[in-house]
């Protein structure tokens, strides 16, 4: 059977209104992208210069720095209590 006109042209409309979504759902999503790698990329390169300036050893890279940060992370909230399923630092009585 052929289509009438009237659907013809819904299905016309219909598909302009989808690729014009499209379009502009690409563009947000891109844009947001960009934004969200150059935040990144800026907070990557403060930190990588506050690990440089303040936590290094001599003669250690930033990477070394933050592998053996990221070591003793653990071992430091452990100790302190920070985290402990108990609530903290609370005693028994």
């Amino acid at each position: 059977m052929a289509k009438s006109k009237l659907v013809q042209a819904n299905e016309k409309i219909a598909d302009a209104v989808v690729g014009g979504y499209k379009k502009i759902e690409e563009g947000v999503v891109g844009g947001y992208k960009k934004i969200e790698n150059n935040v990144v990329g800026a907070y990557k390169k403060v930190e990588d210069g506050f690990v440089d300036q303040f936590l290094t050893h001599e003669g250690e890279t930033v990477e070394d720095a933050k592998k053996r940060l990221a070591e003793a992370q653990p071992h430091r909230e452990t100790a302190a209590g920070v985290g402990a399923k108990t609530g903290g630092n609370s005693e028994k009585h």
